[in-house]
């Protein structure tokens, strides 16, 4: 285990992001977006199941984590579809994270977890992957943050955000 596991991860709605990219960041961010299933794939490979399992007081469990970067694949095409009809402000997280909650992610095994995100992430790829470069300038309001962000800033939200669970998931090895 690393030391700085040890440390308290700040807390993801406390985290600030510094936005403004421009489309030359965008192979950047995609390639951070396409590795997010090896790397939890390399970090439950030796992991058993009721370890994965196992909660940690009001913490998620390691499978919980992994389950809930596959739940918020939905918001990110939801995303792309409001830049791409130009809605003014982005659709809001479920901030209360009811369907990682609701999903029962302990009850699957790791391979299902680590399948269903990988299918989902490329699924995802695949479509930034045929988008139009102008959409990737486009700029809508984030509704929590309260600014204005592109699609690129959007792809460094979510590889910020993959990190957060991934490092979560890290500290608990």
């Amino acid at each position: 285990m690393y030391y700085f596991y040890c440390m308290e991860q700040v807390k993801w709605v406390d985290r600030k992001f510094p936005f403004g990219y421009d489309k030359g960041y965008i192979p950047l961010f995609i390639e951070r977006l396409n590795s997010t299933a090896s790397r939890l794939e390399e970090l439950l490979k030796n992991m058993d199941e009721k370890s994965a399992g196992a909660k940690h007081g009001d913490e998620w469990s390691v499978k919980e984590h992994a389950g809930h970067l596959t739940d918020l694949e939905s918001l990110h095409d939801g995303r792309v579809d409001d830049i791409i009809a130009g809605i003014p402000i982005l659709r809001a997280a479920d901030m209360t994270n009811k369907e990682t909650y609701s999903a029962n992610h302990n009850d699957q095994t790791i391979p299902e977890l680590l399948s269903r995100f990988r299918n989902r992430r490329n699924q995802f790829i695949k479509r930034l992957e045929l988008l139009d470069a102008k959409y990737f300038e486009r700029k809508a309001l984030h509704p929590r943050l309260q600014e204005m962000v592109t699609l690129t800033d959007l792809l460094f939200f979510m590889a910020e955000h993959d990190n957060h669970h991934l490092a979560k998931i890290a500290g608990r090895l």
